[in-house]
């Protein structure tokens, strides 16, 4: 099996924490319910809104908040801080890019 050093030692990377972020990346690309469920996790969890969970997931506002219901999950609507409502805004900006 190939390790992230393998990958460094040949000169393919710079650093095994590059390897990994790389990896990550293209399986959450790959994985839509990976990114769906860490969306999920992440709002339940890491307190962030609906609508960066769904920029996170790849999907739109409602269909985020469909899934959210659909999974009976607690949804926290609008912002708490005036740096979250920023982000929010921010996150629908890119949605709707």
């Amino acid at each position: 099996m190939v390790t992230p050093r393998d990958l460094v030692n040949a000169r393919l990377y710079e650093s095994e924490e590059a390897v990994t972020a790389d990896a990550l990346r293209h399986l959450l690309r790959a994985r839509p319910d990976l990114r769906i469920s860490l969306a999920i996790y992440q709002h339940q969890h890491e307190a962030i809104s609906l609508a960066r969970a769904a920029a996170l997931a790849g999907v739109n506002w409602s269909q985020m908040r469909a899934i959210m219901v659909e999974r009976g999950v607690s949804l926290r609507l609008g912002s708490e801080t005036l740096e979250e409502a920023r982000a929010e805004v921010e996150a629908l900006r890119q949605a709707f890019a």
